[in-house]
């Protein structure tokens, strides 16, 4: 299979997600096959294995959310009309972009607070795990100011033109 940079940087969330999954499923065997086969474990196994977890939840979640792919209740929405519609979607894309800017601004302080303190068994800073939920937010602010401007921009094409 052949992949282009551009559908790699397109997917780059996804496949971080992706290879933290996969990290994690194999440190996790490994130190139960270590723990049980040879009777050791591996002392970091856990540690890592749960910062990986995190990087995992909170990339894929913004992977999710360019996707569109989040639990969304739109029963009252899809009864409006057309201009209806677009005015809700409208409403709440802005929303969207002011709370998640929002949330990524409270990110920069916890991070910085969370710089301070380190992991107990391998004494790094916290902020390597505390890291991705700073970029998952920024990622999925960018990715609410994209649709907000998409949908703005594609007006005529809500309900085939009936706006």
């Amino acid at each position: 299979m052949k992949y282009s940079i551009k559908s790699i940087l397109k997917n780059l969330d996804e496949i971080v997600a992706g290879i933290c999954i996969f990290a994690t499923t194999t440190i996790v065997l490994v130190n139960v096959f270590t723990r049980y086969l040879l009777n050791t474990g591996i002392y970091w196994t856990e540690e890592v294995s749960t910062g990986l977890f995190v990087w995992a939840v909170f990339i894929g979640s913004a992977a999710a959310y360019k996707k569109h792919m989040h639990v969304g209740v739109d029963m009252v929405v899809k009864r409006l009309p057309p201009r209806g519609k677009f005015i809700t979607k409208i409403i709440v894309d802005f929303l969207l972009i002011l709370i998640n800017g929002y949330i990524t601004q409270m990110t920069f302080t916890y991070l910085s607070i969370s710089y301070k303190k380190v992991t107990p068994v391998l004494e790094l800073s916290s902020a390597w795990i505390s890291g991705s939920i700073l970029i998952s937010f920024i990622l999925i602010t960018i990715y609410s100011i994209y649709f907000f401007i998409y949908d703005i921009r594609h007006i005529e094409e809500i309900e085939g033109g009936k706006f």
